[in-house]
């Protein structure tokens, strides 16, 4: 499997290469791996659904 950065997806993706870090935290990208300090990512990953609500419809939480 080949590996590549986190700004060679960012380019890809188009989307920052900051923000690829920030998912690769977060476990929204399968089989990332942490070399250092960099990220490591199989060059056949797919980009995650953007978790943001679109629909502007907001559901109401109680107040603890």
């Amino acid at each position: 499997m080949k590996y590549v950065s986190t700004t060679d997806i960012g380019k890809k993706w188009n989307i920052s290469a900051r923000r690829i870090g920030t998912l690769c935290a977060e476990g929204r990208i399968p089989n990332v791996q942490r070399a250092g300090n960099m990220w490591l990512i199989p060059e056949d990953a797919k980009k995650p659904v953007d978790a943001r609500i679109k629909s502007r419809k907001y559901r109401k939480q109680p107040n603890d």
